[in-house]
């Protein structure tokens, strides 16, 4: 079933699901973040990953930290055809019985910035690291500490037979933006 405002208030100030939370959306002059009816809108951190120029192939076999350039910055610009690696600033800490959605805020989607996340899937924690492209045509801009993307929450009526955390998946604790791994 889908997770509503009080539910994902209460689950964040009782049980850590989101940090730092925020139990109202901020909307004045900025791109919004924050708790919404159905979700939450969070924030992109202000460090991020750029593929080095020098990467002859992407090969998701073989990526590493080597691979990226990391950079900090108040605004970032993101070329034409290009896509960076991003993390949220709200740490999540997912139930057993809960798998969260990210979507893209609909002011970057028109603005033909692309991001995806996969699922938050049950038990997994950390930081989320996001993949931005930018399809435009034209280099744009992003601003960290702003909204980039909204989680919905879903919850089973029964327990899953195995968490990611059981499974130790490997992208499990994140404290960082994490390139590709198998």
């Amino acid at each position: 079933m889908l997770k509503s405002s009080t539910w994902i208030k209460i689950q964040a100030e009782k049980h850590q699901l989101l940090n730092p939370f925020l139990p109202y959306s901020v909307r004045d002059g900025v791109i919004s973040y924050g708790l919404g009816p159905y979700g939450y809108d969070i924030r992109l951190y202000n460090t991020y990953k750029k593929l080095k120029t020098n990467t002859q192939q992407i090969n998701p076999h073989n990526m590493n930290e080597s691979h990226y350039d990391t950079f900090t910055e108040d605004q970032i610009v993101l070329e034409t055809g290009s896509y960076i690696l991003g993390r949220s600033l709200e740490f999540f800490k997912i139930p057993k019985k809960v798998m969260g959605l990210v979507l893209g805020k609909s002011t970057y989607a028109r603005s033909g910035i692309l991001i995806n996340v996969t699922p938050l899937e049950p038990e997994w924690n950390g930081f989320l690291t996001i993949s931005i492209s930018n399809i435009s045509g034209r280099p744009a801009l992003l601003f960290p500490m702003q909204g980039i993307a909204q989680v919905i929450f879903l919850e089973s009526d029964a327990l899953p037979l195995f968490s990611y955390k059981e499974l130790k998946g490997k992208y499990n604790d994140q404290q960082d933006i994490i390139p590709p791994k198998i």
